[in-house]
């Protein structure tokens, strides 16, 4: 092997993480939902995979992610985990399958892996989780933590909006952060809350922080890959940065399809099964005239 050769990729784990933030080392997160999108999350290198509830919104058309249920997530986990082979897989547990009761929380987050493929677990919410979270994690199951604008609470914040703006609402988000990190969450996602406000919760917690619309002073960063992409032509948070215009794209390509198809230009020959002339003669003659 050259000396100067990458060295072979591993299996990313909840230690790996917490690793690189010990060393300083930017942690790195990109949702998929299916297998093609695995595959590209896993080959460009990323260190995790969220299968996100956000489905419901991207995939599913949804205007929240408050109708996704469990078997839409098993059953998009299971395509993820097909596809991706060293990324850490991580899977959202959607609105009401962990509020209900410990024990419904227990049992729905066991089938993520069990059932799934999945490493891990996501949960939204701080303080008030905590009695589930803390079932979860002593059943042997792996536990993310997710606080600041949690989407399955956007009927109580009154919509998406940025967390943790003053004094008191930043004090009560650092609170919940520390108590989470206490309980045994391996990492916490920060959503749309100010850089300096996630910079200091990265600070004062020992666990890595991965933000999203939380600014730079996070240990990692997450985006929903479909906005990064550009795969919709609609209204993007001020928090994404868009890497492509696949939708345009894909909209330029599918109307190509529809002109040549219109016009007899496709398919052409190249495209078009053949039978040997004998055969296709034989054919005619069993047949006989029309």
């Amino acid at each position: 092997m050259s000396a100067h050769a990458p060295p072979a990729r591993t299996k990313v784990t909840i230690h790996t993480l917490q690793s690189k933030k010990a060393q300083g080392e930017v942690i790195t997160m990109l949702t998929a939902y299916d297998y093609a999108t695995s595959l590209a999350v896993d080959q460009a290198g990323i260190d995790s995979i969220l299968v996100g509830d956000s489905l419901g919104m991207v995939v599913l058309g949804y205007d929240s992610t408050l109708p996704v249920t469990m078997d839409d997530m098993l059953h998009h986990c299971k395509a993820v985990a097909r596809g991706a082979q060293y990324p850490l897989l991580i899977g959202d547990m959607p609105f009401m399958s962990y509020q209900a009761s410990i024990e419904a929380a227990v049992r729905n987050a066991g089938r993520f892996l069990a059932e799934a493929g999945m490493d891990a677990v996501k949960l939204e919410g701080g303080r008030d989780v905590i009695p589930a979270t803390r079932a979860i994690i002593a059943a042997g199951i792996p536990v993310m933590g997710h606080i600041g604008l949690t989407p399955q609470s956007i009927n109580h914040l009154g919509g998406y909006k940025v967390q943790g703006r003053t004094a008191l609402a930043a004090r009560r988000l650092i609170d919940d952060a520390i108590a989470l990190a206490e309980t045994g969450c391996f990492a916490l996602v920060l959503e749309a809350v100010p850089g300096r406000v996630a910079r200091l919760i990265s600070e004062r917690i020992d666990i890595p922080t991965v933000g999203i619309g939380a600014g730079a002073g996070c240990d990692g960063q997450v985006l929903v890959t479909h906005d990064l992409l550009g795969m919709f032509d609609r209204f993007t948070p001020r928090f994404v940065k868009r890497y492509a215009d696949l939708h345009g794209v894909m909209v330029a390509a599918l109307s190509v399809f529809r002109t040549d198809v219109s016009s007899g230009v496709f398919p052409a020959q190249e495209h078009t099964f053949t039978i040997p002339d004998d055969e296709w003669g034989q054919l005619l003659e069993d047949l006989g005239p029309p």
